[in-house]
């Protein structure tokens, strides 16, 4: 999942971009509110991690641009402890969540991952098709219980598949979501992971739909 961090602090955004890429993310990353809008306007994104108090363009008009230009990517928004009217505002703004400073990366981490798994219609962490089980917490996949070894683009690229599975997804849309904005989008990578993820799960689990991309059935 690919996921826009907007902090102006260089230390706290150093911190949420190590953390977010340690889980397993693809991470953009913004020091401004006008940079941060930006970014959220023109690139697809899974979720995003917005502070409110930013320079040139504060979070909270940022999230309203978004909203109204029908930019729906949940957002998960860090606010001061002590501003509980900036939480109000935050959600009346359309955030999604919000988590209060100073807080625990690992409950910034938890709230992302549902936030992510809500978007897509999901529940649980854990996300089946067919005998493959994928828990996106955990960052395991197995096969009728046995553990199955992925790298960090295997598990990625399988996690936005299982995600939106019963949906058709291009190749652009997946290069999209699963790496940052610098990545050479002319290359064949997708098509190399897919084959490699073939080898290792049911042949029959990601099914390619001639010139539209891929798919996993829904159960």
């Amino acid at each position: 999942m690919r996921i826009l961090v907007v902090e102006d602090d260089e230390n706290l955004n150093r911190q949420l971009c190590q953390a977010l890429t340690d889980a397993g993310y693809v991470v953009d990353t913004a020091t401004d509110g006008e940079e941060g809008h930006f970014l959220g306007d023109t690139e697809p994104y899974d979720a995003v991690v917005l502070d409110i108090g930013l320079p040139r363009m504060d979070g909270i008009s940022v999230l309203e641009a978004w909203r109204r230009e029908n930019r729906m990517m949940p957002v998960l928004l860090l606010t001061a402890r002590d501003r509980w009217s900036d939480k109000v505002q935050g959600i009346d703004a359309g955030a999604d969540d919000y988590v209060a400073k100073p807080f625990h990366m690992e409950e910034v981490l938890a709230r992302l991952r549902a936030l992510v798994r809500r978007a897509a219609g999901h529940a649980s962490n854990e996300i089946t098709a067919g005998p493959v089980r994928l828990d996106t917490k955990a960052g395991r996949v197995t096969v009728d219980g046995q553990a199955i070894k992925l790298t960090s683009h295997e598990f990625r690229l399988l996690a936005y598949l299982m995600m939106h599975r019963g949906k058709v997804i291009s190749r652009t849309e997946l290069t999209e979501h699963l790496y940052d904005q610098d990545f050479d989008r002319d290359s064949n990578t997708i098509e190399v992971f897919v084959g490699r993820l073939r080898k290792k799960l049911p042949e029959d689990l990601i099914q390619t739909i001639r010139g539209l991309g891929y798919q996993i059935l829904a159960d």
